[in-house]
C-alpha cells in the first residue's frame, strides 16, 4: 500500500452532513515525515455521547498491516477528544481477536493484509463482534474487493486518501448509524460486481416488503419512500427493521445488495 501526498492548498473538511466519502479526493498535504505534525494541526468538534454525568467515548479498533501508515492513522484517531483507541492489529486474525475481546464500536480496517485478509475478517468479525462496524480502507471506491467486503458485513468504505478530519467524520457517522456512501455510489459499486439475475419478487418477504426492498435499491431515501409509498416515518422504520432482521442484513448498504442479487433493481 502506498500513501499519497500532495502540496498545495490547506485540505479543506468535508461539508457538513455529507458522507459520500467515495467521492473524497482529498490528499493529506505534507510527506509521511510531516503527517503527524500536520495531523496535530486540525481540530474537530468533540461528540462524546453524554449519559447523564457522564461521556461516553467512541472506542475506536484499527488493522493495518503497513507500521507506518498504522502508526500515522493512530495518530490520527488519538487527538480526537471523542473517540478512544483501544487497540490496533497488523493482520485479519489479530483484528478478529481483538474485536471479539474487545468489540470496539468500529473498526478501520485495510483489505489486503497478511495471515487473513480485511475481507474475511470482516466476516469473522461480524459472526464474533456483531456490535462492532467495519469500515473498510481501500484505494479504489469501485474496486471488487470493496463489495466483497460490503457483502461480508462493512458498514462502508473510505479511500486512504481521506484526509484527518474526514476519517473522523466518518467513524461518527457509522457509530451514529447514517450512511457512510452515497446510494449512488453503492449502486454503481454493486451495479459492476452483482451478479445478473431475472427480475422476481422474493416470496418470502411481503409485497410492500419487496417494494421497499427495490425502492432501498434504487437509493431512494427515507422521505422518499415515505412520499412514494404513502407511509409514516415509523411504519418505515418498521419495514426496514424487519428486512433487516428477515434477509440477515447489517445495514442499509447490505439492502442493496440484497435487491440487486434478488433481482429486485435491473441491470442497465
Amino acid at each position: 500500500m502506498t500513501a499519497h501526498a500532495k502540496d498545495g492548498a490547506a485540505t479543506p473538511a468535508p461539508e457538513p452532513g455529507s458522507w459520500a466519502f467515495t467521492n473524497v479526493r482529498d490528499r493529506w498535504e505534507a510527506p509521511w515525515t510531516r503527517v503527524r505534525a500536520d495531523a496535530a494541526s486540525f481540530s474537530t468538534p468533540p461528540c462524546p455521547i453524554r449519559s447523564g454525568a457522564l461521556v461516553t467515548r467512541i472506542t475506536v479498533a484499527l488493522a493495518e498491516d503497513q507500521p507506518l501508515l498504522r502508526a500515522t492513522l493512530l495518530t490520527v484517531l488519538r487527538l480526537d477528544p471523542s473517540l478512544d483507541v483501544v487497540g490496533e492489529a497488523g493482520d485479519g486474525e489479530e483484528a478478529t481477536r481483538l474485536c471479539e475481546s474487545r468489540s470496539p464500536d468500529v473498526i478501520l480496517m485495510d483489505i489486503q493484509m497478511p495471515v487473513l485478509d480485511g475481507i474475511s475478517a470482516t466476516a469473522r468479525i461480524s459472526r464474533v463482534a456483531p456490535s462492532t462496524k467495519v469500515i473498510i480502507l481501500t484505494m479504489y471506491d469501485l474496486d471488487e474487493y470493496v463489495y466483497r467486503a460490503l457483502k461480508a458485513g462493512a458498514s462502508g468504505f473510505l479511500l486512504k486518501d481521506t484526509s484527518p478530519p474526514g476519517i473522523i467524520d466518518a467513524i461518527k457517522a457509522v457509530h451514529s448509524g447514517q450512511a457512510l456512501l452515497a446510494p449512488t455510489a453503492l449502486r454503481r459499486l454493486v451495479d459492476r460486481h452483482s451478479p445478473r439475475r431475472v427480475l422476481a419478487e422474493d416470496p418470502h418477504l411481503t409485497s410492500r416488503q419487496n417494494e421497499i426492498l427495490r425502492l432501498v435499491g434504487l437509493g431512494l431515501s427515507n422521505d422518499e419512500i415515505e412520499r412514494a409509498l404513502v407511509i409514516s416515518r415509523s411504519t418505515l422504520k418498521s419495514h426496514l427493521s424487519a428486512l433487516l432482521q428477515r434477509l440477515g442484513a447489517r445495514d442499509r448498504a447490505q439492502l442493496v445488495i440484497e435487491a440487486y442479487e434478488r433481482g429486485l433493481v435491473g441491470h442497465p
